[in-house]
């Protein structure tokens, strides 16, 4: 029951975020083609497409880790391989992006940032392995076969 929460409020955030960060492109896409001047020579018509291709890749990325990681809320069971790998890459992204933030905005960025990048590795650890098909529970109530240095030795007669 916790983990389908977890990764539906994971779901929720990412969804937030994504189109937060398309809002934040668009402005600046805006913003970057109403004052038609050169940066180091850059032509602002290529810098202005360019934030808003940034903008929609990033929010793109966003809703996919947020449609694999709905997929496991609903679905109950641990990402397969592709999403896992998909969702590593966001922890990641999302790890660097928080170290970057805290300098250039400050620290409630740098707080929000690792939330996000806390609720992601948070379902992944609760969901494990999607091989491991072992209950836990029953693992650790089994007992252990005795090793063989533990079992009684019996003399033997010439």
């Amino acid at each position: 029951m916790l983990r389908r929460l977890v990764a539906g409020v994971a779901t929720l955030v990412l969804v937030a975020e994504a189109a937060v960060l398309v809002l934040v492109h668009v402005v600046l896409g805006k913003t970057t083609e109403s004052q038609s001047m050169s940066i180091a020579g850059m032509d602002p018509d290529v810098m202005s497409k360019a934030t808003y291709a940034m903008g929609a890749g990033m929010g793109g990325f966003l809703l996919l880790c947020a449609v694999l990681l709905a997929l496991a809320a609903v679905r109950d069971r641990a990402p397969g391989r592709f999403a896992r790998a998909v969702l590593i890459g966001a922890a990641v992204t999302h790890g660097v992006l928080g170290a970057l933030v805290v300098g250039l905005v400050g620290w409630p960025a740098f707080a929000v940032m690792m939330l996000i990048l806390c609720l992601v590795v948070l379902t992944l650890l609760l969901y494990g392995d999607a091989t491991d098909t072992t209950d836990a529970t029953y693992a650790m109530d089994t007992p252990a076969a005795p090793a063989a240095s533990d079992l009684p030795v019996t003399p033997t007669s010439p």
